[in-house]
């Protein structure tokens, strides 16, 4: 439904925001069943806007920038002023060929940068502060106020707002970093997701997975053809993408199909898949071992996660797997947990126990019940202090097990081990104290007690960025392990941080399975008579709409507004015939003609002298040479530079130059200096 902009009364608000959309929903069948579900992006995302948004009046301003805007209800969740929790998506139609940025740099640096230049874009987006680019907040150019968007002056300062403040507002917003969602899809389908911030980034009522989820459900009702992603997000402060693929596999985006994309330096999907599982699978067994030197916090800490853990902990992954469920068992609101969702610690069973008897269990516990009472009343006992007073009466196996298990047994007439978690060292203690100060009100349950005794959320959270530091990141990773298997863990790190894109691909040929009553669906793809492929490739192919009646004249004209209406360059664009089928009477009919075929070609010309050629491609009209030494042969996002005398891009990092350092003044590439010097 289109719902209207003006302000309207708290009762009347209810009634409307029961009528509109759920974003935790939409769309559903009957709403993909009402809009253009199966068509191309270019058709589908302006059935959206007819049928569900509201052109606000100012946009009017702005015709290379109209600014729609979309209502949502957010399931029954209820607002803090008591009225439905309402989400407004903004959906920002930016005219390129008028945009002050016509060229897309996420599309040059995700491969996909010989495509000719887009017609339009659309931005979709979600602001952080609940407020729309196409409500009625704006900012003061003269003082910063906040303005309503029909404001011509601003009350405090009185500057007189012009459309050059309004418009450059508005483009501000289309760079503002804060919004809870901001994704952008060229009118070819082709888009790109910028950010998605849930909780952690100001969201009240929507996790992460919440937007993610809407995002995904949007771009595959409206045909989009691909998505990339440039995975920079944090996680509690470390690189996301390397602590999730470490404990699933892949990125967080991976859980929506997203893969991997395009790599720095070269990077295969190869090199990427070898790097998780070289890191994923390293022993832990690697950073226990140092022969007759005093043992560490690191090895403490892992021996420690070791013995509570109801699963063996073999490698880093299961590590890091078990510590990310600690954190979210810990957590008593839902948003945390669907950011990690880790398969939970599994039971031990009696088969685990079958080389241990009941005699073994209880010489050890009774060993360390000894030790408990031979320590004065008040005094805490370690976990590694208990563990080494009794090492000589059973195995470490068996040890761990029974210190797991050792909290709440009575070690003496009326006395019960109680024990505590540490947390400035994440280190368990134990000791004796009377049953009376274990005793359990009405109101308590036994599991929530068992997770207070458990280690902190700050603790967890803390030894989280411990291991991470000393096991997985590069630069910090310790130095103890042996040298080989260091250096493949150090490598294979750097590899999964230099993969930061990742890609979905929507595979909009499965759409041509959707069936679409008296519709013909064929993808039509274009030869340029003037162009090679060796200067520009064709672009992807467009998804035609036809009539069951259609000719081929049909096909011509609808080819020729499709390419016109998609790119900029395609705006004297003229198709000319139909490839393999040149001498057939163009009142032919489509269904005649091809039958079940999918896929034609049609061969076309450029009216007249083209003047749109700086539309050629998204690089730009700049040429330059990428020839590094890591393989590198096109721009891949990281920082580089062109050699003072041949003029050829290399990358600082393989230069020898690190990140940190400025860029220097002159800067010869290998070959000119070895030139030089000959």
């Amino acid at each position: 439904m289109v719902v209207n902009g003006r302000p309207m009364k708290r009762a009347v608000k209810r009634r409307v925001t029961a009528e509109i959309s759920d974003f935790l929903t939409f769309p559903t069948a009957a709403e993909r069943a009402s809009l253009a579900y199966g068509a191309p992006f270019r058709i589908a995302v302006r059935e959206l806007l007819t049928k569900n948004a509201l052109l606000p009046p100012p946009s009017s301003l702005f015709p290379h920038l109209l600014t729609w805007q979309v209502l949502f209800r957010v399931g029954d969740i209820v607002a803090d002023d008591c009225g439905p929790a309402v989400v407004r998506l903004d959906v920002v139609e930016e005219d390129v060929a008028r945009s002050r940025s016509v060229y897309c740099d996420q599309c040059r640096v995700v491969g996909w940068s010989s495509n000719p230049v887009s017609a339009k874009r659309y931005h979709f987006i979600i602001k952080a502060d609940g407020n729309s680019i196409a409500g009625y907040n704006k900012t003061c150019a003269g003082c910063g106020d906040a303005l309503l968007m029909t404001d011509s002056r601003c009350k405090s300062c009185n500057h007189v707002m012009t459309t050059e403040d309004v418009e450059d507002w508005m483009y501000h917003q289309l760079e503002n970093t804060s919004h809870l969602l901001h994704g952008v899809i060229h009118v070819n389908g082709y888009g790109h997701l910028l950010r998605v911030n849930g909780r952690e980034g100001g969201s009240r009522v929507l996790s992460g997975r919440h937007i993610m989820n809407f995002w995904d459900r949007i771009c595959g009702m409206l045909g989009v053809r691909k998505v990339s992603v440039m995975d920079v997000s944090k996680k509690h402060g470390l690189d996301f993408r390397l602590l999730h693929a470490v404990v699933k596999g892949h990125p967080w985006y991976g859980d929506w199909g997203y893969r991997f994309g395009a790599g720095s330096f070269s990077l295969t999907m190869d090199d990427y898949k070898l790097a998780v599982d070289h890191l994923s699978f390293l022993p832990l067994s690697l950073f226990q071992s140092q022969g007759r030197k005093p043992r560490t916090r690191l090895q403490d800490l892992i021996a420690f996660y070791q013995s509570i853990s109801e699963r063996e902990l073999v490698n880093i992954g299961d590590l890091f797997c078990f510590l990310i469920s600690l954190i979210h068992d810990g957590n008593h609101t839902f948003h945390e947990a669907d950011d990690f969702p880790c398969k939970k610690p599994k039971t031990i069973d009696s088969r685990t126990l079958c080389s241990w008897t009941i005699v073994d269990i209880r010489r050890v516990e009774e060993t360390m019940f000894k030790v408990l009472r031979a320590v004065s009343a008040s005094t805490w006992v370690s976990w590694r202090a208990l563990r080494g007073a009794v090492c000589k009466v059973g195995s470490p196996e068996l040890l761990d097990y029974c210190l797991k298990a050792l909290k709440g047994k009575e070690a003496a007439p009326g006395m019960v081990v109680n024990t505590r978690n540490i947390d400035s060292s994440g280190v368990m203690e134990y000791r004796l104290e009377p049953r009376t100060l274990l005793i359990l009100d009405d109101n308590t349950s036994m599991d929530s007690y068992r997770i207070a005794n458990q280690p902190s959320k700050e603790c967890l959270l803390r030894d989280l960025k411990f291991f991470y530091e000393c096991m997985l990141h590069p630069e910090t990773m310790v130095t103890h392990v042996p040298p080989a298997r260091r250096n493949l863990a150090c490598a294979s790190a750097t590899k999964i941080l230099d993969c930061k894109q990742f890609v979905k691909d929507y595979i909009p040929e499965g759409i041509l399975s959707v069936h679409k009553p008296n519709t013909i669906m064929i993808f039509c793809e274009v030869d340029l008579i003037e162009e090679t492929k060796e200067q520009n490739p064709n672009p992807p192919p467009e998804l035609l709409l036809l009539s069951s009646d259609a000719t081929i004249a049909d096909l011509k004209l609808e080819a020729t507004k499709a390419f016109q209406d998609v790119y900029l360059m395609f705006r004297r664009f003229q198709a000319d015939e139909l490839v393999g089928y040149s001498g057939v009477d163009e009142t032919t009919q489509i269904k005649l003609l091809l039958g079940s075929t999918q896929f034609v070609r049609i061969r076309g010309h450029f009216h007249g002298k083209s003047v749109l050629n700086r539309f050629r491609t998204e690089k730009g009209v700049e040429r330059w040479t990428v020839d590094c030494f890591c393989g590198a042969k096109d721009d891949d996002g990281e920082r580089m530079l062109a050699c003072d005398v041949c003029g050829v891009w290399k990358h600082t990092r393989c230069s020898g130059i690190p990140d940190s350092d400025a860029v220097p003044a002159k800067f010869y590439c290998q070959r000119c200096r070895l030139s030089a010097r000959t």
